[in-house]
């Protein structure tokens, strides 16, 4: 069976390299131990070493070495042209990118701590094919498809 393959958004990611506890930062152990695989798109990478950055600095460099660490998989951002086809998919516009990414990618899942935005409006799932909740919620799905393999 291949890799879970799960898509951070830039509150995921920071989740995971803020706390050292939380579903977040399991995922992303599980993918440095190659047991799942982590997607990003450039936008995510850009957005968290921007916060990073403005917040806590001093862990800036930690969070490049945990990012590779992960081997998270970076790709590109979707094109402009892309971005506007897909502007029904939620309604929150600056969020379009994340959805095109992720559906490009074929992930299967897509993680996400922005409740507002993806999770309390179901028309984003149904708009975009992508099976989308919190990092607790990846991690049960990670953990409910691992047992199957077993």
């Amino acid at each position: 069976m291949p890799a879970i393959n799960l898509f951070f958004d830039s509150s995921a990611l920071m989740a995971g390299i803020i706390s050292d506890k939380g579903a977040a930062c399991a995922l992303l152990l599980l993918a440095e131990d190659q047991r799942i695989v982590i997607s990003v798109s450039e936008q995510v990478i850009v957005e968290v070493e921007r916060n990073i950055a403005k917040k806590i600095p001093k862990i800036l460099q930690l969070a490049r070495q945990m990012i590779r660490a992960s081997n998270v998989i970076i790709y590109k951002d979707p094109s402009k042209e892309e971005v506007i086809h897909h502007l029904n998919w939620i309604n929150h516009q600056a969020d379009v990118p994340i959805l095109v990414s992720a559906a490009k990618a074929k992930v299967d899942f897509l993680v996400t701590l922005n409740t507002k935005n993806f999770l309390d409006d179901p028309q984003v799932t149904f708009s975009s094919g992508l099976r989308i909740g919190t990092p607790g919620d990846a991690l049960s799905f990670v953990r409910n498809q691992m047992s199957r393999t077993q």
